[in-house]
């Protein structure tokens, strides 16, 4: 089956947490021609998100008296004095405590005080004695394992050491390389048409004037069987009144291919074929503008199949797009002999009123539509 449209059907307003797009198929094959089933329509349609569903709230559990003894336990645990908190100094630099020999006002990095006062510095080099000459120590200090330096130290590029690679590097394929194919070697790609959305506009023909030397003559309407009544009269009763209608309201925009309203009113091509039957209300023909809706009988649009619901009218496509589509249509792979044509009036398309589709986040689903096509009338 050939792609007819392929149409981004977002509706933000009725569906903002559904990703929805809309598919018509059409057999072209004579066998096929003017047969149910020949055209057929698909809603995709995937969920970007779920609303979350109505909990209800949790009853507020009651709390139980406090017993004596447990108030007093707590009283006797606030009077403990609290913890003392680690010295970071003793974990740093091996001394108990930096407190308990330098007083608060002393300043224990001072160079040059002596190694019993309060505020020496414990990092300064110890001061020669009177009267003896200083001797190079030979002993080293004792130091930590792994200084507070040699932790943040940080080696320069030169002195890092090479690290071992515990992956191994990846074989060479030996299969070649295969080259990407030519495009003349790619089927041939659908022909991407870019639509300009617009609301219909009626426009109004203007009233032809008469000049005032110009006189009319009217003989022709005298007697009981007068011409332009009689010609009148034969034109109305040949015609579909339907189809007057509907070529009179695209005449007004002829390059339009398709009608779009969301639970909207298609515009019918007859009143005498199953889909006229069908959608058409006798009862409303006083107001044209009646929503067609699925009220009982079998006389509207059928219900989903899905899940039950209304379907409701939301395109569909109108004779101009025949021109449009037949282009290109000798590359579809069909002879002279298979190839029919398009030689419906109008498509109209129903969808699901709830646009019913899988539950799961991110998992597209398709949906099979009503697509009724009424067909161009044969001459007899």
């Amino acid at each position: 089956m050939l792609l007819l449209l392929e149409l981004h059907g977002d509706l933000p307003n009725d569906f903002p947490d559904d990703e929805r797009r809309l598919y018509i198929f059409s057999c072209p094959r004579k066998a096929c021609n003017r047969k149910p089933g020949s055209i057929r329509a698909l809603r995709a349609v995937r969920k970007l998100k779920i609303e979350p569903q109505h909990q209800p709230p949790r009853q507020k559990e009651e709390q139980k008296p406090e017993s004596p003894n447990e108030v007093k336990k707590e009283e006797e645990e606030a009077k403990k004095p609290a913890a003392p908190k680690p010295d970071l100094g003793a974990s740093l630099f091996g001394s108990s405590t930096l407190t308990s020999s330098v007083s608060a006002s002393a300043n224990p990095f001072s160079a040059g005080a002596s190694s019993t006062s309060t505020n020496n510095n414990p990092f300064a080099a110890p001061a020669p004695s009177p009267g003896l000459a200083a001797k190079p120590t030979t002993s080293p200090a004792p130091t930590l394992s792994e200084s507070f330096a040699d932790k943040v130290r940080i080696s320069s590029p030169q002195q890092q050491q090479p690290k071992t690679n515990l992956i191994p590097p990846p074989e060479a394929s030996t299969t070649p390389n295969t080259p990407w194919p030519a495009q003349s070697d790619f089927p041939t790609p659908y022909t991407n048409f870019y639509l300009d959305a617009e609301y219909e506009a009626m426009s109004r023909p203007s009233t032809p004037t008469i000049p005032a030397n110009v006189t009319i003559d009217n003989t022709e309407e005298e007697g009981p069987n007068g011409g332009a009544a009689e010609l009148k009269d034969t034109f109305e009763s040949e015609l579909d009144k339907a189809f007057i209608r509907f070529s009179t309201r695209l005449g007004h925009n002829p390059e339009q291919v398709l009608r779009y309203e969301f639970r909207g009113t298609p515009l019918l091509y007859s009143h005498a074929d199953a889909v006229g039957k069908r959608l058409h209300d006798p009862a409303k023909t006083a107001n044209p503008n009646a929503k067609v809706t699925t009220v009982g009988g079998g006389s509207r649009m059928p219900r989903c199949e899905y899940c039950g619901s209304e379907r409701v009218f939301e395109l569909q496509l109108v004779p101009h797009v025949i021109s449009v589509l037949e282009d290109g249509r000798e590359g579809v792979g069909l002879g002279p002999k298979d190839d029919a044509g398009m030689e419906w009036g109008t498509i109209i398309l129903g969808v699901c009123g709830k646009d019913c589709g899988p539950k799961e986040v991110g998992v597209v689903g398709y949906r099979e539509e009503w697509a009724g096509v009424q067909w161009e009338e044969q001459a007899k």
